[in-house]
């Protein structure tokens, strides 16, 4: 399920709930004083692959026995330096 913010109008504090989206619904119908709240963009992408954050060496190593082990295996065709 989903974690969403909501902040109360009167006082301006935040709180976080995991709901449903259904029950999402229900508490803002329910609690008027509060709104929706986004303290941030939603992550829409994985960084390493839209090249924000590139991959540690431990992680290309991990790639490279994989390579080194099985030449036949789809991920054959990544190698540690696509990274």
């Amino acid at each position: 399920m989903p974690t969403y913010q909501f902040r109360n109008k009167d006082t301006n504090e935040v709180i976080e709930k995991i709901l449903k989206i259904s029950d999402r619904e229900l508490f803002l119908e329910n609690n008027p004083n509060f709104e929706p709240y986004h303290s941030s963009a939603p992550s829409l992408g994985d960084p390493i692959r839209l090249g924000i954050i590139k991959p540690d060496n431990g992680f290309k190593e991990v790639l490279q026995k994989i390579n080194e082990r099985n030449p036949n295996n789809t991920l054959s065709k990544y190698s540690s330096r696509d990274f």
